[in-house]
């Protein structure tokens, strides 16, 4: 249990019983963060798929008194260059309330931690690249802006 501004956060990783506040965090970031609305029936069926099959993602929550209060996403990469696991860390959402708090430090330990137990050699995220004070974060935990930019395209769903 972390002790972080009196308030005692419990760090573990998600279960299923987590899944209705994790979809609503999502709803919330993807309002926050892109000026996104996303459909909340779909994002809790889209959590509960992982919930069930930890190959679509893990997730690791923080909880204050029991509730949940954020969470982010482990998703899993396997780099034949180096014949090891890399992990992607997404989906991170903190309740406003809680930010500021160094509840997203507590659960990125959780992440190396686990990483550590799986024999993870990279943990990797992507931000928006206007979210300056997101990029703050991650950079006093440690991470690094890397060399690579990122594409992408929308298929048909």
């Amino acid at each position: 249990m972390e002790h972080l501004n009196s308030i005692k956060y419990n760090i573990l990783q998600g279960t299923a019983d987590d899944t209705t506040a994790i979809a609503q965090f999502q709803v919330d970031m993807a309002l926050e963060s892109e000026g996104t609305k996303l459909n909340l029936d779909t994002v809790t069926q889209g959590v509960a798929a992982a919930m069930k099959d930890s190959a679509k993602g893990i997730y690791v929550v923080a909880k204050a008194n029991d509730n949940p209060v954020a969470s982010l996403m482990i998703t899993q990469e396997w780099s034949d260059w180096n014949n090891q696991w890399y992990w992607w860390v997404q989906s991170v959402y903190v309740m406003p309330a809680h930010r500021g708090k160094g509840v997203y430090k507590a659960m990125y330990e959780k992440v190396k931690k686990m990483a550590a137990e799986h024999h993870v050699t990279q943990i990797r995220l992507y931000v928006d690249k206007t979210n300056h004070s997101v990029q703050q974060v991650y950079q006093k935990t440690g991470m690094l802006e890397c060399h690579y930019l990122m594409y992408e395209e929308q298929l048909s769903k």
